[in-house]
């Protein structure tokens, strides 16, 4: 049996992360939803397309739940530090500046950036601008 602390950070990650990214997803898809992602799904259904709003579904889901896990470091709700494979330790909560989730999924963000697979780009628009103005503060790859 795990000790007390690995069972306290249990009932955070569940909660925190696992069900509060259920409830975000729920949101999502009632019918007075607005944004991005709502649209999209609502579309997807209209479409009747049951493989499309699946291939649509997952990316956005596992997107929910990364960011409910950084959100929950950003508000200090996990406490938490990495060790890069050079063995540099790294406080997450300190040097995450609370911006952990804007940098996952920002312009550009970790997602843009590293993710080898699918994701719904709700900036494409904005990453144009930001490119027209010259604004652009890096690249991503080309989905």
């Amino acid at each position: 049996m795990p000790n007390t602390e690995i069972e306290e950070f249990a009932a955070i990650l569940v909660k925190r992360v696992r069900d509060e990214a259920i409830r975000g997803c729920d949101r999502t898809l009632r019918q007075d939803a607005k944004g991005h992602i709502a649209k999209r799904w609502k579309d997807l259904i209209q479409e009747g397309s049951p493989e499309a709003l699946v291939r649509a579904l997952i990316p956005d889901i596992v997107d929910a739940t990364v960011c409910q896990l950084l959100r929950s470091i950003d508000e200090e709700v996990l406490k938490l530090s990495f060790t890069t494979s050079n063995a540099k330790t790294c406080d997450l909560n300190e040097e995450g500046f609370s911006e952990l989730v804007g940098w996952y999924a920002g312009i550009p963000g970790w997602r843009s950036t590293y993710s080898d697979e699918r994701f719904s780009d709700d900036y494409a628009d904005a990453r144009e601008f930001i490119k027209e103005q010259g604004w652009d503060t890096g690249s991503t790859r080309e989905r």
